[in-house]
């Protein structure tokens, strides 16, 4: 698989790596079963989170099998505090079964009031930096779903990495790509495939590895079929044609603004309600034309779009301030 330079790093990092999201609907046993074959497809980045429940845990059974010099590993955390981070990064430590790690980020910093508090005398980037210096950790990121913060992040000294969303709908980060490339300072994309929302696998990803400022892009994976697909576009490397281009960016064109991407910081619901789960369905009767098939599988959840009561929290944790309650009607009048 075609490598790249992540950054200032001295990582040599896949182009394609392995997403960490899925892996916690997924049992220790089959997050090995996939690491392996990532492995074996010529992936050696893995990014997870404190954030992503059990995935952490889960990753670190699998590398202490397949031996933890075989991947670049990156976690993150949303901890803004001195002694939270401290807490968080023991905590990732454990349970990721290591004593060192490649790559920590300052995970989905939303808002100015947020960075100010990680950069402030008391705050996480002190304390990471300290872990830096002891040598458990190796090289220090910072995502966002906000652009104008990214772009306050590269003009700083702070970070050798940002993660930003991109993808055939959301291509806004595109100038902030060329100048972080032109700082030195790595690109991670998540979101490639607008979380599930972009069918065509591997010419989304194409699509992302064409831009020359992208370091790395991390699919979120949970089949082998998703490895072996989502691989296939870092081995064999070509560029688009016009054809495929206009291929997806018609089935991009469908999808509009308001679609989820199934990122889950909406969950819990209070009301036990699997959100992104109720907008796939909705997105596979109304743009894939799979109605008998989605309507089977709407009706087996429970519970449905129609117990939402419109508390709102799920709207206040969106990072892509989402009318989610409206959404939720739309789900609803679409079977109901």
């Amino acid at each position: 698989m075609e490598k790249r330079i992540l950054g200032k790093t001295d990582f040599e990092v896949s182009v394609v790596g392995f997403g960490g999201i899925p892996a916690q609907r997924l049992d220790k046993e089959q997050v090995l079963e996939l690491l392996t074959e990532a492995y074996n497809q010529g992936m050696n980045f893995i990014d997870t989170a404190r954030a992503y429940t059990a995935s952490e845990a889960l990753i670190g059974y699998a590398l202490e099998k397949l031996g933890r010099d075989k991947f670049y590993l990156a976690t993150k955390s949303m901890s803004r505090t001195y002694k939270g981070i401290i807490d968080e990064f023991n905590l990732s430590l454990s349970l990721l079964r290591t004593d060192y790690i490649d790559l920590y980020q300052f995970h989905n910093v939303k808002t100015f009031e947020e960075y100010d508090e990680i950069m402030s005398d008391d705050g996480a980037y002190r304390a990471v930096k300290e872990l830096k210096e002891q040598g458990k950790i190796r090289e220090i990121g910072i995502t966002s779903h906000s652009k104008e913060i990214l772009d306050m992040a590269v003009d700083t000294n702070f970070f050798n990495t940002i993660q930003y969303p991109y993808n055939a709908v959301e291509n806004q980060g595109e100038e902030l790509f060329k100048k972080a490339k032109a700082s030195n300072i790595g690109v991670i994309v998540m979101k490639p495939l607008a979380g599930g929302a972009i069918s065509k696998g591997e010419l989304a990803i194409r699509y992302i590895l064409d831009n020359p400022n992208i370091s790395v892009v991390i699919p979120g994976m949970e089949s082998m079929e998703q490895i072996i697909q989502n691989s296939r576009a870092g081995i064999d490397r070509r560029e688009m044609t016009e054809e495929e281009k206009e291929m997806l960016a018609k089935e991009a064109s469908t999808l509009g603004a308001e679609f989820c991407r199934r990122c889950g910081y909406c969950l819990p619901c209070p009301q036990g309600i699997d959100i992104p789960t109720n907008f796939l369905m909705e997105g596979y009767y109304t743009r894939y034309d799979l109605k008998d098939w989605a309507r089977s599988r709407y009706e087996a959840i429970s519970p449905k779009a129609n117990n939402c009561i419109e508390c709102g929290l799920c709207e206040t944790k969106c990072p892509y301030d989402l009318p989610i309650i409206k959404m939720l009607k739309n789900v609803v009048k679409v079977f109901e």
